[in-house]
C-alpha cells in the first residue's frame, strides 16, 4: 500500500470515529438523569424496548438517528427527533418499529418528530412491512404547535396514513407505554392491535387539569384513561400489559403467528462475501472531494465475489453500469465513475460528471433493470452534469431528462448510496431523495447541496460584494478573503452529511462496511411488495 492509501485511510477512519461518537451522544436521548428518572417510574427507554423486542441474532438498521440534531438548541434540542426507528426481525418477521422516545421532551412532537414518524410510514407503505408502534408521547410539543398541527405533512397525516395502511392490509400493532393524549389518542386505536401498561400506560383526549377546566370534573388520569378503563370498561385496547416486559413479549407472541407474505420475486442465490477486501475502502476513498479515483475499486469492495458484469464499458464511461449480486441479491448498479476517462473518439471525460453518452447508456440499463425485475443500487459521486457549448450544442438537457425519466417511472425498488459528492441534477439523475428510493444512506465522506462549497461561495461572495458596494463600502483584497471564508464556513456547514440527516434528507450516515446489510434488508423489505404496474417511460425525446 502506498503512502496516500494510507493517508486516506486515517482520515476516513476518523471520520468513522466522528459518526460512532455522535451516534452514542444521540443514542442517550434526553441523557442519563433522565434516563434514570424513566427507569424509577418501571419503565423501559425506547431504545431498550425496541432492544428487547427484535430478535438478537438477527441484524437491524436504524432510521433516522440524526434526525432533529443542531435544528431546535432554543428549545432544548431533540435528539433523534425524540422518537427512535428501526428495521428489524420480531420472532423471526422482518418488520419496522417506532418508538416514542419520553426522555426526549416527554415524547414531544416537534416538526422533525412528525417528518420521521411519516418517513417510517412511507417505509412501511412502499414495502407493505409490518410496523410496531410504541407509544410514549405527551402530544404536540406546543411552542410549535403552528409548524407540526395544520398542514397536509404535518401530525394528522399519521392518522390518515393509520386508516390507508389498515385498508392495505399491512400489519399495525400498537403498544401504549406511557403517554398518549389529545390527537395522538387516535394512533394506536387505528392499528389492528393495541396493549396497554398497566399503572404506566393512559389514552384520552383530554387530561384530568384540561377536563376539570373544560367541564368541571375532578377526575384522575388512571380513572379516566388508564389500562383497566380502557380494557374493562371503554373496550378502547385489546390487551392489559403488566409491564413493559410483558407487553413487548405480548407483541413477539403476535407476530409469530402472522402469515407469510405475497412476494415480488426478486432473484437471490447463496451470499458470498466479497473477494477483496471491503476494509480497503477506507484507503481507496480520497480525503478530498475534488480527487480522482477509480469507483470500480469500491464496487469490487461491495458485490458478491468481486463479479461485475458491466454493461456497455466503453461508452458513456463516465457511469458506471452493470449487473451484480448483494449478499445473494441480484442488482442492477449505475455509478458515477470518479477517474478522467479517455473514449474511444480520443477525448477525454472528467470523473463524477454525467455525459450525454452516460445519460443514455443508463436510461437504457435502468429500462433493462426493470424489464428483468431487478433492484437498482446509484452509487453517487456527483458534481453533476457537463456543462458548455459542445454539451449544449450535443443535447445534455434532453439526454440528462431522458435518466431522470427512466429514474422517475422505475418500478423495481431502487437504493441510493451517497459516497462522495452529491452535487445540483446530478442528485436528481442519480436517485437523490425526490426520487423515491426505498432506502438512501450517505457515507461520512458525503456532501449534499446544489454545488461544491468552493464554487457556492464564489457565487455567493460575489452578491455579497455586489450589495456592500451599493451601499458605498470599499471592498479591499483582505476584506474579501474574509468575507470569502465566513461565506464558505457556513455553505460548508449546510453540505455535511450531518445537516442533511438532521433533516431526513438521508435515511442514515453509515459505516461503510454496513453498505452491503442496508442494501440487502431493503431489498428483503421491497420483496414484500409485489410490482404492481408496467414499466413505462412515457413521452421523451429520442
Amino acid at each position: 500500500m502506498d503512502i496516500q492509501f494510507n493517508k486516506n485511510e486515517d482520515y476516513n477512519k476518523l471520520l468513522l470515529a466522528e459518526l460512532r461518537q455522535r451516534l452514542a451522544k444521540v443514542s442517550l436521548g434526553g441523557g442519563e438523569k433522565r434516563i434514570e428518572k424513566h427507569h424509577q417510574k418501571g419503565k423501559m427507554t425506547a431504545r431498550e424496548r425496541i432492544d428487547y423486542l427484535l430478535d438478537s441474532k438477527m441484524p437491524s438498521i436504524e432510521i433516522g438517528a440524526f434526525a432533529g440534531e443542531g435544528m431546535y438548541e432554543e428549545h432544548g434540542g431533540c435528539p433523534s427527533a425524540g422518537v427512535v426507528v428501526k428495521i428489524g426481525y420480531v420472532s423471526g418477521k422482518q418488520c419496522i418499529v417506532v418508538a416514542n422516545d419520553a426522555t426526549v421532551k416527554a415524547g414531544a412532537w416537534f416538526p422533525i418528530t412528525a417528518k420521521k414518524n411519516l418517513r417510517a410510514q412511507e417505509i412501511s407503505i412502499e414495502n407493505k412491512l409490518p410496523i410496531i408502534y410504541l407509544v410514549d408521547s405527551a402530544g404536540v410539543y406546543l411552542p410549535m404547535q403552528d409548524e407540526i398541527f395544520p398542514d397536509k405533512e404535518h401530525f394528522g397525516r399519521i392518522f390518515r396514513n393509520n386508516a390507508i395502511m389498515s385498508s392495505m392490509g399491512i400489519t399495525q400493532i400498537a403498544a401504549v407505554m406511557g403517554s398518549c393524549v389529545a390527537g395522538g389518542a387516535y394512533l394506536p386505536i387505528m392499528a389492528d392491535e393495541a396493549l396497554i401498561v398497566d399503572k404506566t400506560g393512559s389514552i384520552f383526549l383530554a387530561g384530568s387539569y384540561l377536563v376539570k377546566a373544560a367541564i368541571g370534573e375532578t377526575i384522575d388520569n388512571e380513572t379516566l384513561g388508564g389500562a383497566t378503563t380502557h380494557c374493562e370498561i371503554s373496550g378502547v385496547t385489546d390487551y392489559k400489559a403488566k409491564n413493559d416486559k410483558d407487553a413487548l413479549d405480548t407483541i413477539k407472541r403476535t407476530m409469530s403467528r402472522i402469515g407469510d407474505f405475497d412476494k415480488a420475486g426478486f432473484n437471490r442465490t447463496t451470499p458470498a462475501k466479497p473477494k477483496q477486501n471491503p476494509e480497503e475502502l477506507f484507503g481507496i476513498l480520497p480525503e478530498s472531494r475534488a480527487e480522482q479515483y477509480d469507483m470500480m475499486e469500491i464496487i469490487n469492495r461491495l458485490v458478491d465475489n468481486s463479479e461485475f458484469d458491466e454493461y456497455k464499458s466503453g461508452y458513456g464511461q463516465s457511469l458506471i453500469t452493470g449487473y451484480a449480486r448483494i449478499d445473494g441479491w441480484a442488482v442492477g448498479i449505475v455509478a458515477n465513475q470518479r477517474k478522467i476517462v479517455k473514449t474511444k473518439k480520443g477525448e477525454m471525460q472528467f470523473g463524477g460528471v454525467i455525459y450525454s453518452d452516460s445519460a443514455d447508456k443508463a436510461t437504457r440499463f435502468i429500462a433493462n433493470c426493470n424489464q428483468k425485475k431487478i433492484p437498482l443500487v446509484f452509487l453517487q459521486d456527483v458534481t453533476g452534469f457537463m456543462v458548455g457549448s459542445k454539451s449544449e450544442h450535443g443535447g445534455i438537457i434532453k439526454d440528462g431528462a431522458k435518466m431522470v425519466n427512466a429514474v422517475s417511472n422505475s418500478v423495481v425498488p431502487k437504493f441510493t448510496i451517497v459516497i462522495g459528492n452529491s452535487y445540483g441534477a446530478g442528485n436528481y439523475a442519480m436517485c437523490g431523495k425526490a426520487y423515491d428510493p426505498r432506502l438512501i444512506v450517505a457515507w461520512p465522506s458525503a456532501n449534499l447541496a446544489v454545488m461544491s462549497g468552493n464554487s457556492a461561495a464564489k457565487v455567493l461572495l460575489q452578491i455579497e460584494k455586489a450589495s456592500l458596494e451599493k451601499q458605498g463600502e470599499t471592498i479591499t483584497k483582505e476584506k474579501e478573503e474574509e468575507l470569502y471564508k465566513k461565506v464558505k464556513a457556513r455553505y460548508d456547514n449546510q453540505i455535511s452529511p450531518y445537516y442533511a440527516a438532521a433533516r431526513i434528507w438521508t435515511d442514515a450516515i453509515i459505516d461503510p462496511l454496513d453498505t452491503r446489510k442496508w442494501i440487502s434488508m431493503g431489498i428483503e423489505a421491497a420483496d414484500h411488495a409485489p410490482i404492481e404496474k408496467p414499466f413505462n417511460l412515457g413521452v421523451i425525446q429520442v
